[in-house]
């Protein structure tokens, strides 16, 4: 059975629950329409909010915001390949062919710390400019998924002033 509705209960208060007689007259003393004043700062929040909608009424949408996903590589040193190739070739990462190592770190960008000393020929996502050089030093080549960005100096020539004069 439905329980009795407040407004009803109300019926011979002369004020409502309002307080003063002029203080509840007209739109302005409501606090809005709908969900106003379920609040999204400060201690405003309403549980009754959290519970009926969860935490997804707060906060922007993430739709608005779409764009590419930022794809989050695992990086990896150009020494720690050099010293680890055995325990590489066990996981099944490395593969020897003939005295050059072939090595599947797509998911992975190379960094330039450590020395090379072995031949390798390496599939990464991405790879520093100084672990390319080092990698190429040592006689091996890398293939990047994606492309180093670098950036273009441009050189301005600048005339003496005792030229302009002339």
């Amino acid at each position: 059975m439905k329980g009795r509705r407040k407004s009803s209960r109300y019926r011979g208060t002369h004020t409502h629950g309002r307080g003063f007689k002029k203080k509840a007259r007209g739109s302005g003393h409501r606090g809005g329409f709908g969900m106003a004043g379920t609040g999204k700062r400060g201690d405003a929040k309403k549980t009754i909010v959290l519970n009926l909608y969860g935490n997804d009424y707060f906060g922007k949408s993430k739709t608005l915001r779409a764009g590419r996903k930022i794809v989050k590589l695992d990086s990896m040193n150009v020494g720690h390949i050099s010293e680890h190739i055995s325990a590489l070739v066990k996981q099944g990462i490395a593969k020897d062919n003939k005295g050059v190592y072939d090595l599947d770190l797509k998911g992975y960008k190379i960094l330039g710390d450590g020395d090379m000393k072995i031949k390798v020929k390496i599939t990464a996502g991405q790879a520093s400019k100084q672990a390319i050089d080092k990698i190429k030093k040592a006689g091996g080549e890398i293939v990047t998924l994606r492309a180093v960005k670098v950036k273009k100096v441009v050189v301005k020539k600048v005339e003496k002033s005792a030229e302009k004069k002339k």
